[in-house]
């Protein structure tokens, strides 16, 4: 069913008739609404705009609506649109307001009107995400039409702040439409003018580029820039474009640019004297609203705020500053507000009324009650609702969730339970049912009423409470609202699968794609090569990059890289291997690598050596694997109805890859061959929802599990959680670490050995000699890396034919993953959960003002605080300091120079509430989870990397709750550029995004070194990170097709993809490059290089060359060849070509260089021969110095050279 239909049915309530009558009255000026709870509210009003507008389907389907409602329709026609303004507490409840209007109404007409500060607008921290939605609000404001209509979601802090002016606001709107006539040049100088920002790539709000016949510009109006194409001084496309990718999105027939207006400091004025003169102002509480504006009004700007916006500015400067700060220039005084609001029509919805309405309007809503994942009592309470004659609607977004609850309804459990209660209530329901009949004859709309309303849908009977097919009767709908809800009018309840479950719901705003846009340029940063970065070039070494140099080539010009050595020496890198190359990147020490020297050797011994060692490692791991593969284990039986239950009640919606990381736990536990999976993620992504999935499998076969973690603390914490997660099933949980007394200990050790205990959670005790299991099927081992050499050894003996699960928190890198698929399974998990809460992330300058406002707020919800600060020596002056602004604060200090037993003291009493803030150094990163902690405050933000910041920032937002981070770092002016941009875009990008993770590499460097042991991490620091991959790659590669051939003979069998060549490098004379005039910035022409000369896939290059001609128009035909080389070297590969040299109008293909290779006995080798059979006029075979090679006449470009590569592929293969 569509969500829109249960605002059909609301349509044809008499309430919605009364009220449209009420507010067509000019002279009614107050309307109540009694009883409108949750999001019933926004369904009612979705009503009420669909019959104010009359779209399709908003007629009501009812024959018999009431008199009122009938009498509305054919008396007033005075009402033809309707402005509503919907005035919600805070920016929260706003957002959750305006996320349910846009479910039925769609997102055209309803705009959110945010506060313009990230946080209380006393801080002054301005956020551009929400000037763009203030921006288009205002925009479409200003030229809204008589027949339009707009619905308008804010909140006090929005409407606090003083706007511009509509005639500033029109003078500042440049309106453009495709066929206009407008000068090229003219926009950009007027673009300039308004205060727009020119750049080389448009990436947020007021920023502009200009390149060929093409603008980008991002509007402060739009949600996303837009791309205006010219054809001479006409529009000829408007399209809007996405920031992270560049790719256009949508076509625009006109658009409207309008620059930063909350700069503007003249002409300013309340935000309803925007309004048309009939809107009407919705709200929950009138007087709430004007006491808070008057608090805001009251407080003005801190300190704080002052001294971050004077910080750097001249003298006269600071003079401007102070007066535009002054509260009079920026917020609506009290008395004026009170003043606007009375020249508009007020409704207001819930409980109470402020003074007396002339209509008051009653509902009889109630909330949808908490079930707390209790799944018997949702069953016996929708059954009740069912004896009552309602009808049951859930909704949820995804249909997975639907088919979770049917699962869970029609399980033989749940079916025992209803038919037992069935049978208790028999005797007595017969009787009850002369009063139900007479209680729904008496209701205000009848059950024929209600069917007609839907007509899709089956009436529901009295006699429906009977179990028909065994099953509970629900209708499911395709989308949510935020909150549930009973109509005890309509006998109707709507409920979400979000609170059944107990997750957290995330509403969505258009600017989140704005938001996105810092994080796009700083992934871009990352990328790029500025001249004097150190470059790693796998065949040469550690060089440093000297930029894009022209040389000629014959006739023309090829673009190479240049890169400098020791000794002044020089090589210039073609732009056909460029995957050759890559940033030097390793762990951040700060040390600058040593540059290679050319000639000496030294480069090879080195790759030589990393190579021989990780073959070593890799040995092991491919032994290890064969011995697995002829293992006997037990095997599990298939998922039970508890198992369901367990995973639909999990806290967040399942990502791609936790369901294919728990289908993968599952199917290696239903085999009988023993399980040995790596599952690796990084913070909060879900790993140990895995590992509770699976022990609960086995513990439901009567096998138990063992979860073994390195520290006292994390065995605590996880014994805390697999409780928690449990706790209503039929498992017993009980954990073992130095912690536990020696009572307790023989306790746990004889229930253990009972078979009392299914899951035991525990340090390295848990394999020690003392411990006896009564029938051990599953090990879980957190973080295995950070055990002893000798617990090792005690696992592998252990191992044999139990199923080992392991999880890893730092990322594996892809390449890696691949790379060691042969050795050991693998389930890697990129993708943080879709509806986790974005964690709040503020700047802010250290003091006393915003750590105690933090902590406060944090103690007020009964939640705790992480305060992180990297040196030891001032943790007691910060203490102090939280001591005498928060004097109640209960305050912990722990540190890495403590003895281990006192640090795990401290932190078991965090755990345990009995601290409210924990003071420490980093030691917060290394694995501990609290999920009542939901606050973080870094001190000295800026003296961190990327990924530490983003590790520690995981720590909170665990729960569901919102959650706040804030970075603490001296003024922006003060800072290097680079710690600025890391500390703007972890702010801006406050979700854990999965691109976030792709681009911290030393992340993943970590991993590497977390994985492969501590040498390799000194290989990686030699060699640079890109380069250690691809010998990694190469090392496994030739242990799996020689040494262990025989294992993996079953990958390497012939088809038509198999690569015989490595490698396949390109030399020509030929003119094949993008244009300057195509491309005008180098450092743009180079990140376009290395993608193009990276890629594999044949869709990969299509893409690109789709990207390409969107940005930059069309493709001339010297870009066309050059990206033609990618196919030609793919193609290349396959037929065991080394090197093709296109020169002179000739082709020379270079075979694999050793004579002896399997590949001369190869189908590829005899299409070869073929070839040279069919044309011996154009074609020549040659060997010099024991290297084959077969030259070809008569090719002169690129596309002949890929196509004749093409036909031999298609040849048969020579007898």
């Amino acid at each position: 069913m569509e969500i829109r239909e249960i605002s059909n049915v609301y349509t044809a309530l008499p309430q919605c008739g009364a009220f449209l009558k009420a507010i067509s009255d000019e002279s009614v000026r107050h309307v109540f609404l009694s009883g409108l709870l949750a999001s019933s509210a926004s369904v009612f009003f979705s009503a009420v705009a669909e019959r104010v507008n009359g779209k399709k389907n908003a007629k009501p389907k009812t024959q018999n609506c009431d008199a009122p409602s009938q009498q509305f329709k054919t008396q007033n026609s005075k009402l033809k649109t309707l402005t509503a303004i919907f005035v919600l507490q805070d920016n929260e409840e706003a957002g959750y307001f305006y996320h349910d209007l846009t479910q039925i109404l769609g997102t055209d007409n309803v705009l959110f009107f945010p506060s313009s500060y990230r946080r209380a607008v006393k801080y002054g921290q301005r956020d551009a995400a929400n000037e763009i939605l203030r921006t288009e609000t205002l925009s479409r404001l200003s030229a809204q039409t008589a027949a339009e209509a707009l619905y308008v979601v804010t909140c006090p802090e929005a409407l606090s702040e003083l706007v511009v002016s509509k005639r500033r606001l029109d003078e500042r709107t440049i309106n453009i439409a495709v066929s206009d006539i407008v000068d090229f040049a003219d926009l950009g100088r007027k673009m300039r003018e308004l205060g727009f920002k020119e750049v080389d790539y448009v990436y947020e709000p007021g920023q502009f580029a200009m390149r060929g016949s093409i603008i980008d510009v991002y509007s402060y109006s739009s949600e996303l820039p837009f791309r205006i194409d010219f054809f001479g001084d006409e529009v000829d496309t408007i399209r809007t474009f996405e920031v992270a990718d560049q790719l256009s999105k949508d076509s625009k027939q006109q658009v409207r640019i309008v620059p930063e207006l909350a700069q503007l400091t003249e002409e300013k004025q309340p935000f309803t004297s925007l309004l048309p003169e009939d809107a009407l102002l919705v709200m929950k509480d009138r007087l709430y609203l004007c006491s808070t504006i008057e608090k805001i009004y009251n407080d003005g700007f801190s300190q704080q705020a002052m001294t971050e916006r004077l910080e750097g500015a001249t003298e006269v400067e600071q003079q401007q500053i102070m007066r535009d700060m002054r509260k009079e220039n920026n917020l609506v005084s009290p008395s004026k507000f009170r003043e606007e609001i009375c020249r508009f029509r007020l409704v207001e919805f819930g409980a109470q009324p402020s003074g007396t309405p002339q209509v008051s309007i009653e509902f009889h809503i109630s909330p949808q009650p908490l079930f707390h994942k209790n799944f018997s009592l949702l069953t016996q309470t929708l059954d009740d609702y069912l004896l009552q004659g309602y009808r049951l609607y859930i909704l949820a977004d995804s249909e997975k969730q639907t088919q979770r609850l049917r699962d869970i309804f029609d399980s033989e459990e749940l079916q025992q339970m209803r038919r037992n209660r069935e049978h208790s209530l028999s005797a007595n329901h017969n009787s009850q049912l002369p009063t139900l009949n007479s209680q729904l004859s008496n209701s205000q709309l009848s059950n024929s009423q209600l069917s007609n309303s839907s007509s899709a849908e089956p009436t529901i009977q009295n006699s429906k409470f009977k179990t028909q097919n065994s099953n509970l009767p629900f209708t499911p709908v395709n989308r949510t609202l935020h909150e549930g809800f009973a109509d005890n009018d309509l006998r109707l309840c709507f409920f979400t699968d979000h609170q059944i479950f107990d997750r957290f719901h995330k509403y969505n705003l258009k600017s989140d794609a704005a938001r996105t846009g810092k994080m796009a340029l700083t992934m871009k940063e990352l990328q790029e090569m500025e001249p004097g970065d150190f470059i790693v070039h796998v065949d040469f070494g550690i060089g440093k990059f000297g930029g894009l140099v022209r040389v000629p080539v014959g006739d023309s010009y090829q673009e190479m890289i240049r890169l400098y050595y020791q000794r002044g020496d020089i090589v210039d890198v073609s732009i056909h291997s460029l995957y050759k190359i890559s940033k030097y990147r390793r762990s951040d020490t700060g040390e600058p690598p040593r540059l290679s020297t050319l000639g000496t050797g030294a480069w090879e011994k080195l790759k030589e050596r990393t190579k021989k060692r990780i073959k070593d490692i890799a040995r092991d791991l491919i032994k290890l694997y064969a011995k697995r593969r002829h293992e006997k284990g037990f095997a599990y039986s298939a998922d039970s109805y508890l198992q369901n239950e367990l995973e639909a009640s999990f806290l967040y919606e399942d990502t791609p890859d936790q369901q294919r990381a728990t289908h993968d736990v599952k199917t290696d536990m239903e085999s009988a061959r023993p399980m040995d999976r790596l599952v690796c993620g990084d913070v909060g992504f879900g790993k140990t929802e895995v590992a509770i999935r699976a022990a609960f499998k086995a513990a439901c076969d009567s096998k138990q599990v063992a979860v073994l973690v390195p520290t006292t603390v994390l065995a605590f914490q996880h014994y805390k959680t697999f409780s928690e997660r449990l706790k209503n099933m039929p498992v017993r949980v009980d954990y073992l670490s130095r912690a536990r007394t020696a009572k307790q200990t023989r306790e746990v050790l004889a229930d253990l050995k009972a078979g009392k205990i299914d899951i035991l959670v525990g340090t390295h005790k848990l394999i020690g000699k003392a411990v006896e299991w009564h029938d051990l099927g599953l090990l879980i081992i957190d973080e295995e890396q950070k055990f002893g050499v000798s617990t090792k050894e005690k696992l592998r003996k252990l191992k044999t034919n139990v199923d080992t699960l392991t999880m890893s928190a730092t990322p594996i890198p892809r390449t890696l993953q691949f790379s060691l698929m042969g050795a050991r399974d693998m389930s890697i998990m990129r993708t943080p959960p879709p509806n986790r809460y974005p964690v709040q992330t503020e700047l802010g300058v250290y003091g006393h003002e915003i750590i105690a406002d933090a902590i406060n707020f944090e103690m007020s919800r009964n939640g705790q605080v992480f305060f992180v600060n990297d040196r030891i020596n001032n943790l007691p002056e910060i203490a102090a300091l939280i001591k005498k602004y928060v004097p109640d604060a209960r305050v912990a200090i722990g540190h890495g120079q403590m003895s281990p037993e006192e640090l795990e003291k401290i932190l078991i009493g965090f755990m345990n509430y009995d601290y409210d803030v924990l003071l420490s150094t980093t030691i917060v990163e290394n694995g501990i989870d609290i999920s009542n902690a939901n606050t973080i405050i870094i001190n000295d933000a800026h003296r961190f990397g990327l990924s530490d910041l983003h590790q520690m920032r995981g720590r909170v937002g665990r729960g569901n709750r919102k959650a706040f981070c804030y970075l603490l770092a001296p003024p922006k002016s003060v800072l290097t550029q680079e710690a600025r941009r890391r500390l703007e875009a972890l702010e801006t990008f406050s979700e854990l995004g999965s691109g976030f993770n792709l681009s911290m590499q030393d992340l993943d460097i970590r991993g590497a070194g977390n994985l492969l042991g501590a040498e390799q991490s000194g290989f990686i620091a030699d060699l640079g990170y890109e380069t250690y991959q691809k010998i990694l790659k190469e090392a496994v590669l030739e242990l799996k097709t020689e040494e262990f051939a025989d294992t993996f003979a079953d990958e390497h069998q012939d088809s038509a993809n198999t690569e015989y060549a490595n490698d396949c490098t390109i030399e020509s004379d030929l003119e094949i490059l993008f244009p300057a005039s195509y491309v005008p910035q180098e450092s743009e022409r180079i990140l376009l290089y290395q993608e193009l000369d990276n890629m594999e896939r044949q869709e990969d290059v299509d893409a690109f060359c789709k990207r390409l001609e969107d940005r930059f128009g069309a493709i001339p035909d010297q870009a066309r060849e050059l990206i033609l080389v990618v196919t030609l070297r793919r193609l290349a590969r396959r037929l065991g070509i080394e090197k093709i040299v296109l020169k002179q109008g000739h082709m020379t293909m270079f075979f694999v260089s050793s004579e002896n290779a399997a590949y001369y006995q190869s189908p590829a080798f005899g299409r070869i021969l073929t070839y040279l059979q069919q044309n011996v006029r154009i074609a020549n075979l040659n060997e010099h110095n024991n290297r084959r090679s077969m030259r070809i006449d008569g090719i002169r470009t690129v596309r002949e050279a890929t196509d004749v590569v093409r036909h031999i592929l298609d040849l048969p293969v020579c007898d």
